[in-house]
């Protein structure tokens, strides 16, 4: 693909930086889209008339921030999808921060108190009745940690799929992927043990449906609150979670662990 060309002339101070900031706004503006294919680092030295140790440095530093991609014996590659980069960018406030698991899960309880809000405006019944048949999923499929994870998860991204607001569905799917992904990790993988919590939430999470289609968002609010309360409040009580905070109170370090895992370059666990 040609390469447009680059904005106004690049001074010589800090060159690398200014190549890193141009390459940055073609590919968040669109004009270097997502699975593109960067030219050779020789025709991008040509094209910003540079040395390629120059070119080589800023590629690392777009690599980083997760919006190229470079493997031995092929072309560089932009990766620019918005939960990629969302998924790193809080997972590094979240690490670098230290914040506790409480921190991260009390902002997913008032991120889809705001969905629920919002769905309760903007929902279709068409969209009412995929949260219902969410709902219904979730409250049968727990017969292993994985299928009892998803339909969870399910049910959550529909709930603020709903809301018709797209930054708010992207915080909140991926918060809940934390919440959902650590749960299963201090349940050390036992159906049993994980499926404690959601198995006797099933009716809080109908109820919630049921609030959204009567169009009463004081009660959807409510709703959302008691259950993330109660959900952490009984994350908190498991087996898991008490062993682990005799070393890691806060579970900071279980939380961190978590995302160093499951959060990188390639996106983040679905």
């Amino acid at each position: 693909m040609p390469m447009p060309q680059p904005s106004p002339r690049l001074q010589r101070s800090r060159v690398a930086d200014q190549i890193v900031e141009d390459l940055r706004r073609q590919i968040l503006g669109g004009e270097l889209p997502d699975a593109t294919q960067l030219p050779s680092e020789r025709e991008l030295a040509a094209h910003y008339n540079v040395s390629a140790p120059t070119i080589r440095e800023s590629v690392r530093v777009l690599t980083a921030m997760g919006l190229l991609n470079t493997r031995n014996g092929s072309r560089t590659t932009v990766t620019a999808r918005a939960d990629t980069l969302l998924a790193m960018s809080i997972a590094s406030v979240v690490q670098f921060e230290k914040m506790t698991a409480d921190d991260v899960f009390g902002l997913l309880s008032a991120l889809n108190a705001y969905a629920a809000e919002q769905a309760v405006e903007r929902a279709s019944d068409a969209d009412i009745a995929e949260l219902r048949a969410a709902a219904e999923q979730a409250a049968e499929d727990m017969a292993s940690v994985e299928s009892g994870s998803a339909a969870l998860l399910h049910y959550f991204v529909t709930l603020s799929a709903i809301s018709h607001n797209p930054l708010l569905a992207a915080l909140c799917r991926f918060i809940t992927q934390i919440q959902i992904g650590l749960a299963v990790e201090l349940s050390k993988g036992s159906t049993e043990e994980f499926g404690r919590v959601p198995r006797s939430l099933r009716k809080a999470r109908m109820d919630i449906v049921d609030a959204i289609a009567q169009r009463d968002a004081a009660m959807a609010v409510q709703l959302i609150r008691d259950y993330h309360r109660k959900v952490i409040s009984r994350i908190q009580s498991s087996p898991g979670a008490k062993k682990r905070r005799e070393t890691d109170p806060g579970l900071t370090t279980a939380l961190s662990s978590w995302l160093g895992t499951n959060v990188g370059l390639a996106g983040s666990r679905q």
